[in-house]
């Protein structure tokens, strides 16, 4: 299997990738459906969209600004033309706006309002992230329709697609690849043979498909997009939107670590900037799927530390994502990174193993101690449940990273002072991620039903 480091962390909004980035790509590509069938079918009379949310984008979706999304990308967005807008000004606009217009001239009546269903009965068997697109008539019959799942860090699979798919992902195939592994012990096998770290090994894989020029100027922008989320975030007050008034930390954090940096640890710099991070998640801004927004401020509070604090350099900033990715594509491929299908040990868990994985690798470690530092974050966020209260990627979602990031370092340096050699590997780690994941609730799993989420006590 291959899936880009570039495709793994993509730029766009917040406040989730499943449930924010993941619809707007799919409405943004029935849009082009939509125009491939008038091509066929011009000046078709009275013309009307209608999406229905299915299952957990149905419960929790009005907090993760699912209808918003919806929204804009059928108005032709994607998620990364957002990223550096002032979103809520283009979503009144749009939202305001009662049709859309497809191809040079043809007017569709869309009144986001009244043509976003929230659905909240038996979810779509095939994924709990599904939503169905529908072109009607005049008559309001269905000329057109397509089902798509949102399957985690942005992606999205169609009804036809997710059949045929061995794991949640729909990933290229690595045959051309030199190095094409798909699990964790063949990843370590042919660094044995080769004598090349997991890092070296990745990028060969991605020069299959683009120049080593392409490959670092889209890593250097991955690392400008998550320290600039780190720096905004670090200097953004007030209160986060969506009913819960949760004030800003994080600048206020950093403020007295700045003023008494003799008193500061590292727990305290990496709950600053994963905080940070998922307070502009939370506020609907530009972030890094790293691999999910939900889990975005991790990797990033991790490298920002490695750079900040110990001098860390741009081939090791590389380094470090390459490495990551590499693990993180592992894990798509043999489990899941949403928090609708396995909870929040595929957001947080993942993060917090690709993070482990490339701090150890850039202080030096083998690919034995790498795949090790893995492992031992992801095993200590087993069974861990999304449970957002209100729906909202709020709490416990933004303090959860903050301690993702100090667990990352933890594994990352108790790994490297071993000799790699452990009982439970990364492989079999994740398969126990997997099936706990299928067998804990879906009150648990992103549709805000149980755990914290029903938990507060209302004055």
């Amino acid at each position: 299997m291959f899936i880009s480091a570039l495709e793994l962390f993509k730029i766009g909004i917040g406040p989730s990738s499943s449930h924010t980035m993941g619809p707007m790509v799919a409405a943004r590509t029935f849009l082009d459906l939509i125009a491939k069938h008038l091509s066929t079918h011009r000046d078709t009379p009275a013309l009307s969209i209608r999406c229905t949310l299915k299952g957990s984008l149905a419960f929790t979706g009005k907090g993760h600004a699912t209808d918003r999304a919806v929204a804009l990308g059928l108005h032709g967005y994607k998620p990364v033309d957002v990223a550096g807008l002032e979103v809520d000004a283009v979503i009144k606009r749009v939202w305001d706006e009662c049709s859309l217009t497809v191809g040079e001239a043809q007017s569709i009546r869309f009144s986001p309002p009244e043509d976003i269903a929230f659905d909240r009965g038996v979810s779509l068997p095939e994924h709990p992230n599904g939503m169905v697109f529908e072109l009607l008539g005049e008559s309001r019959e269905v000329l057109l329709s397509e089902t798509y799942f949102s399957i985690g860090g942005g992606f999205i699979s169609t009804q036809a697609e997710i059949g045929q798919l061995v794991a949640p992902l729909k990933m290229a195939s690595a045959v051309s690849c030199p190095y094409g592994f798909d699990s964790a012990n063949s990843m370590l096998e042919m660094a044995g043979d080769s004598g090349l770290s997991i890092a070296a090994m990745k990028r060969k894989n991605e020069l299959e498909y683009l120049s080593d020029d392409a490959l670092n100027q889209g890593l250097d922008l991955i690392w400008q997009s998550m320290r600039r989320c780190v720096d905004q975030g670090l200097g953004a007050e007030g209160i986060l939107s969506g009913g819960l008034e949760i004030t800003r930390r994080a600048k206020g954090l950093h403020e007295q670590l700045l003023a008494s940096p003799e008193d500061a640890n590292l727990n305290d710099w990496l709950c600053a900037y994963a905080i940070a991070v998922n307070e502009e998640n939370a506020a609907g801004h530009m972030v890094v799927t790293a691999p999910t927004n939900g889990a975005a401020g991790v990797i990033p509070a991790v490298l920002y530390y490695l750079v900040i604090h110990e001098g860390g350099t741009i081939e090791q900033v590389r380094e470090f994502l390459l490495t990551a990715s590499a693990i993180g594509g592992i894990i798509k491929h043999r489990s899941s990174i949403s928090g609708a299908e396995v909870g929040c040990q595929g957001e947080v868990g993942s993060a917090a193993a690709m993070a482990a994985a490339g701090l150890c690798a850039v202080r030096g470690g083998t690919p034995q101690q790498t795949e090790n530092a893995a492992e031992i974050a992801l095993e200590h966020h087993l069974g861990m449940t999304c449970d957002p209260v209100k729906g909202l990627v709020q709490i416990p979602c933004i303090e959860r990273n903050a301690f993702g990031a100090i667990k990352a370092y933890s594994a990352a340096s108790l790994a490297i002072r071993g000799s790699g050699q452990h009982y439970i590997s990364l492989d079999n780690c994740i398969a126990a991620m997997k099936q706990t994941g299928m067998e804990m609730s879906a009150k648990y799993k992103e549709t805000s039903l149980g755990g914290l989420a029903v938990s507060i006590t209302e004055c």
